[in-house]
């Protein structure tokens, strides 16, 4: 080998460690809104990267989906087997905005309503709301025993569950298309339409622990911030309060500026 021609022997490796940086630097906290339909507002915080110059850090934050119980929304620990999806639509300042993109039922909740002895009955219906929201709703339902029953077993007859399945349909897709988004959201969090399903349908079969199970949007309109702001009710963003100027500072003001005719100038 030539003497002198291998200059990097005695430089080490090209480069050197590059000095790892704190991705978190590069971050930034958003606070998560619930639209007004539940009593707590404040669902959390999430992150994301700053604005970096074309990759804008709303459009990273537009689109995200939060899976939240119910019994944080509403403040009640009765409801915690009920999991609300929120997908934000709009970021203004640090607030993202949400609504409402879908319900679902914990697993242990659902396993601890299958039993034996009992008849299982599902619908499931694909909806259209006032506002342009396609939804599909399921329910579930079982049967129980008549009053004075004497029989272990409580199972209804093939025609009685499609009697009771087309009961289903019928009223899901009444309760859905006649309101829009917000209204039925009203409508899930009580389980106002599961109590109507099983007071119309205990002339066919008596019905227990009837519930809308699962909900999923399948498709949601063009974005309109107008329908957004109403659903979202008195939301506004935390400014400072107007500070109003003391009556004495308006008359020392006053006696300040010169007086009429008066330039300041000499002649």
């Amino acid at each position: 080998m030539a003497v002198g021609k291998n200059k990097r022997i005695s430089k080490g490796k090209k480069g050197g460690k590059k000095k790892a940086a704190d991705p978190f630097s590069k971050k930034d906290w958003y606070e998560v809104k619930a639209p007004n339909s539940f009593t707590s507002r404040s669902v959390g915080k999430t992150l994301v990267t700053r604005t970096q110059g074309t990759k804008i850090a709303a459009d990273g934050l537009k689109g995200r989906v939060f899976e939240v119980s119910l019994a944080d929304l509403q403040q009640n620990e009765a409801d915690a087997y009920r999991k609300i999806r929120l997908r934000v639509e709009d970021v203004q300042g640090r607030n993202c905005l949400t609504n409402f993109w879908g319900m679902d039922f914990t697993t242990d909740k659902l396993r601890s309503l299958v039993r034996k002895w009992q008849t299982l009955i599902e619908a499931h219906v694909e909806v259209k709301t006032t506002d342009g929201y396609v939804l599909r709703m399921f329910c579930i339902g079982f049967t129980m025993k008549r009053t004075g029953q004497v029989k272990r077993t409580c199972y209804a007859q093939s025609s009685q569950i499609r009697e009771i399945r087309k009961k289903m349909t019928e009223i899901m897709t009444r309760e859905a298309s006649s309101c829009d988004l917000k209204e039925l959201v009203g409508k899930f969090i009580p389980e106002s339409i599961g109590k109507d399903i099983e007071k119309q349908c205990s002339g066919i079969y008596p019905l227990q622990s009837v519930y809308i199970r699962k909900v999923k949007i399948l498709r949601a309109p063009r974005f309109d911030v107008t329908k957004l702001m109403e659903v979202h009710g008195d939301y506004s963003e935390e400014v400072g309060a107007k500070v109003e100027r003391p009556a004495e500072d308006t008359t020392a003001t006053d006696a300040e500026k010169p007086a009429e005719g008066e330039d300041g100038w000499e002649a």
